[in-house]
């Protein structure tokens, strides 16, 4: 029974690696180039930004490479993840901060409990359970938004068209089964500082 139970996990994680490369854009920020409402320069600003702050974030600390995740949406920094305690905590913040160009700092990232398998695997689940249901909507770009979960609650980035496709986002991720908050960071089009022509 545990073998299968692993099989199944294993199978499942292989899959999700497979969606993950198909919808990765040119620079690497998953988001194709071609369908962003970004203008290019914004783009690669905010590509150039991200990779800077991984990088400053790793040679901070070579176990955030894996623990911590960062996404950068027109000049605002979002962190995701896990770490050790909430002094770590902070001086992701700061270093966030001093990254050139930056306009906000949103830091979700949680304090580190005891591992535990089961909620791992849930949260890995409502992850993928919401990243095909998006696919599935063809009133919502799938590829402009990124999906983090922990301990039941999803964080969602990314970028909306218009207010009707924030509110079927947000909607589709409320109806999985087991959620228990949706933190949303979903910028408008119309709200970003360079819009594409």
């Amino acid at each position: 029974m545990k073998i299968k139970f692993l099989l199944i996990f294993f199978i499942f994680f292989i899959l999700m690696g497979c969606a993950g490369v198909s919808s990765t854009g040119v620079f690497g920020t998953g988001v194709s180039v071609a369908i962003d409402p970004r203008s290019l320069g914004t783009q690669i600003d905010d590509s150039i930004m991200q990779k800077n702050l991984s990088a400053r974030i790793i040679l901070l600390d070579k176990n955030y490479f894996l623990s911590v995740k960062s996404k950068v949406l027109d000049g605002r920094i979002f962190l995701t993840g896990k770490v050790e305690d909430p002094e770590e905590k902070l001086k992701l913040t700061k270093l966030a901060w001093e990254t050139d160009g930056v306009r906000s700092v949103r830091n979700d990232v949680k304090i580190k409990e005891k591992f535990n398998f089961k909620k791992s695997a849930k949260d890995l689940l409502i992850t993928s359970q919401l990243r095909a249901a998006l696919i599935i909507n063809k009133k919502i770009k799938a590829t402009n938004y990124q999906i983090d979960t922990y301990k039941k609650k999803i964080y969602i980035y990314g970028i909306a068209y218009n207010l009707n496709e924030k509110e079927l986002v947000l909607n589709e991720a409320r109806e999985i089964l087991d959620v228990e908050d949706v933190i949303a960071s979903i910028l408008l089009v119309e709200n970003l500082r360079i819009k594409k022509d």
